[in-house]
């Protein structure tokens, strides 16, 4: 999954022969998973159609202030342009574009939707050799880099008046790969690796019955989606569940029984910064797995059960620097029992789940947690999505590490 999937984007295009080559960013930018609005200078639509972009970006395409033929003078809003988007890109940014950047000349609609971004701004110029590489060309770079804006460095190739050389616009492509790699540098979690592990586990009675519990695994795997989103690189070991992961920063590694889970998680958690422990494990086992199906025969069958080695606390004993969350799932006494958890496994963290909380559990699309820390603060959160309540988890990560940097 793209970075740049879900965010929204102002592209502005300005009046060179390089425009032609904004149906294909366009058409790069959807296909990535993001919303996209074209607001374009009057000059652009020399070399592009309005109608050839507001087709790709499904939405309509902005290029004065207000539309003549509209009796009622409705205008386009350029400060609503500008909040709406999470980040503008300015291609092809003509010479002449560039200067009204730098100097604030504001005489039309995507140079007043410039202004009034609150957004990064990338800007990829394009123009031909000599005007590249002109003093107040240059100078209009620097001058830009120090307001904020991203410039994209334009590439070598043939030019519009038959010259070869610096100036071309850099290839819709490589344009996207660079916000994209610009992009996930600024993430929060970026290098960080972290482990988590989801849904239930199975515990073999014979080859056909076992022992389980109601877990789907979709607390893990959105804490995964959310880790994933904000940079990390993760692993997340999941007990059998019919979910599957989007993002390519997730590593799956599939298990059944909480022996397995309990050898996947200590083969990986030395290499990680942080583990988050939201899998439904079983407690118990049965003592003896029957090789073949076992035959109903007595009124009454009795299963010897052992206990399951307990992974979060084989993890807080080996703990070094790793940031460990827990999951506590509590019928009664919930804060004191969690509480007590997060001292015997060592914790520095844990999502405490109650079943007396409508909305909340398994195999619900919502969750109700309290979050405790190492210093038992105890912080109740609203029922919410549990997209949502991953989110708060992976920001709880994020706090430590800005708190600790």
């Amino acid at each position: 999954m793209s970075v740049l999937s879900g965010k929204k984007i102002l592209l502005g295009v300005s009046g060179g022969i390089a425009a032609y080559k904004t149906a294909t960013l366009v058409r790069l930018f959807i296909k990535a998973g993001a919303d996209v609005q074209v607001v374009m200078t009057p000059a652009s639509k020399d070399f592009v159609t309005p109608l050839t972009l507001s087709t790709l970006s499904k939405n309509p395409v902005h290029s004065t202030f207000y539309k003549e033929e509209d009796e009622n003078g409705l205008w386009n809003n350029h400060v609503e342009l500008g909040l709406w988007a999470d980040l503008m890109l300015i291609a092809p940014a003509t010479a002449n574009t560039l200067s009204k950047m730098v100097n604030g000349n504001c005489d039309n609609l995507l140079i007043a939707t410039y202004l009034s971004a609150k957004c990064p701004v990338y800007f990829a110029p394009a123009m031909d050799l000599d005007m590249y590489k002109h003093p107040s060309t240059l100078a209009g770079f620097q001058t830009l880099k120090q307001f904020g804006n991203t410039i994209i460095p334009a590439e070598s190739g043939e030019l519009a008046s038959g010259l070869s050389g610096e100036g071309r616009m850099a290839e819709p492509e490589n344009i996207i790969a660079f916000i994209e790699k610009d992009l996930e540098n600024q993430l929060p979690l970026k290098g960080k690796n972290i482990l988590i592990t989801a849904g239930p586990t199975y515990e073999a009675i014979d080859p056909v019955r076992f022992i389980g519990n109601h877990s789907t695994g979709k607390m893990g795997f959105d804490i995964a989606e959310s880790a994933a989103k904000s940079g990390a690189n993760v692993i997340l070991v999941s007990g059998p569940t019919a979910l599957e992961v989007k993002n390519s920063n997730i590593k799956l590694v599939r298990v059944t029984s909480a022996s397995q889970m309990f050898e996947a998680c200590h083969q990986f958690y030395k290499e990680v910064d942080v583990a988050i422990c939201a899998a439904a494990v079983a407690d118990y086992k049965p003592k003896y797995t029957a090789n073949q199906k076992i035959k109903k025969s007595d009124n009454s069958f009795t299963i010897e059960l052992e206990k399951t080695k307990d992974i979060l606390a084989s993890l807080g004993e080996i703990k070094q620097n790793q940031f460990l969350i827990g999951f506590a799932l509590e019928t009664e006494n919930e804060i004191e029992n969690a509480k007590l958890k997060i001292q015997k496994k060592n914790l520095d963290l844990i999502v405490l789940n109650s079943l007396q909380d409508q909305g909340a559990g398994f195999a619900t699309a919502t969750n109700k947690v309290t979050i405790i820390d190492s210093q038992f603060v105890v912080e109740p959160m609203p029922l919410k999505s549990k997209e949502a309540v991953a989110d708060d988890i992976i920001n709880k990560v994020i706090l430590h590490y800005e708190k600790n940097s």
